[in-house]
């Protein structure tokens, strides 16, 4: 069966994988690695980290856990309804780089590494932002994904929004076909020298639809 519950401080590790994972999209590389400069393990954690911070205590992150016939949970689906692109707060970046171990100086690098990612910033006044998917290899295909946005989608429209929109990486097909399949239509491309000389991919690209 499927469940759907809130974010807890114990699922920091899993949130870091996704937050890491769908900042990579379908490239080799993303924010969190052009920031850190690190290992995958040492970006994953930190970002969870940083998750945790900003999120988790408020239990607004809402994800997916499927619970095999043996009972033995898993997760393999989050989205987590917040903009990766805005810059995480001062504190919460701090809190986390001093929880990594990461100097003062190392710190004081991060945000000018990645103020790139708002050159490509594209937004629709008003409406509901999901971001940050992934699901986990061995389930993809299995519909959870569009399950855990139609969920996303009836949580929107119950708090009275009309409209909502997502974005990835140009090029991500398999993240289009997804969310064209969840009725999403093409809204905006944005792309730009900066971020294309970081990650390789020319921009962003959102759909939206209404709701």
């Amino acid at each position: 069966m499927l469940k759907i519950r809130s974010a807890r401080t114990d699922d920091s590790d899993f949130l870091g994988w996704v937050i890491f994972t769908s900042a990579r999209g379908h490239l080799k590389h993303g924010w969190f690695d052009v920031v850190l400069q690190r290992d995958e393990e040492f970006c994953m954690t930190t970002a969870g980290r940083l998750q945790a911070r900003r999120c988790v205590p408020c239990g607004t992150i809402p994800y997916f856990r499927w619970l095999k016939w043996t009972a033995s949970a898993q997760r393999p689906c989050v989205v987590l309804p917040m903009n990766l692109y805005t810059a995480p707060s001062s504190a919460a970046m701090a809190e986390a780089s001093q929880k990594m171990d990461l100097s003062e100086e190392a710190h004081a690098q991060l945000w000018p590494r990645g103020a790139f990612i708002l050159s490509c910033a594209t937004s629709e006044a008003g409406a509901w932002v999901i971001e940050n998917m992934a699901t986990l290899p061995e389930y993809r295909g299995t519909g959870v994904a569009q399950a855990l946005l139609n969920y996303e989608l009836d949580r929107a429209r119950v708090a009275g929004y009309r409209r909502a929109q997502i974005s990835f990486f140009v090029g991500n097909q398999r993240a289009e076909h997804a969310y064209i399949k969840a009725g999403f239509k093409f809204s905006e491309e944005k792309c730009s020298l900066e971020f294309q000389s970081n990650l390789e991919v020319p921009g962003l690209r959102r759909l939206a639809r209404d709701i």
